[in-house]
């Protein structure tokens, strides 16, 4: 006969596996940030200061620069919705002048059998 119980011992070993896998992967996604400076390797404390001072700056401005174009792109977006359901509405009135000129031409001729 068959022993179908899980292997405990096998199912402890799965996290570990996944904690090593992760931590093997980690480092690989760890990135410098181009046009930032190293301050740490300053020992001059007003130099150090400068030096974070200047990453601070960049960093603003890196910031108000995603931040203008993701507002640029926001307003193209709303600019093109806006333009489709304009469309889509000259489309639905368009839609309805031809339904209701239907409906009139088969009002008009009831020998005709309705192809509904």
């Amino acid at each position: 006969m068959i022993d179908r119980k899980p292997n405990h011992r096998r199912l402890h070993l799965v996290p570990l596996v996944g904690a090593i896998v992760l931590g093997a992967a980690t480092p690989g996604l760890a990135q410098d940030v181009r046009g930032l400076e190293v301050c740490t390797a300053e020992k001059q404390m007003d130099r150090r200061t400068g030096c974070l001072q200047t990453n601070d700056e960049f960093l603003q401005g890196a910031l108000e620069r995603n931040a203008r174009d993701t507002r640029q792109k926001l307003d193209a977006a709303m600019k093109e919705l806006s333009a489709a359901r304009t469309e889509i509405n000259a489309l639905k009135a368009a839609l309805a002048a031809v339904s209701a000129r239907l409906d009139k031409l088969e009002k008009a001729r009831p020998d005709q059998p309705s192809p509904k």
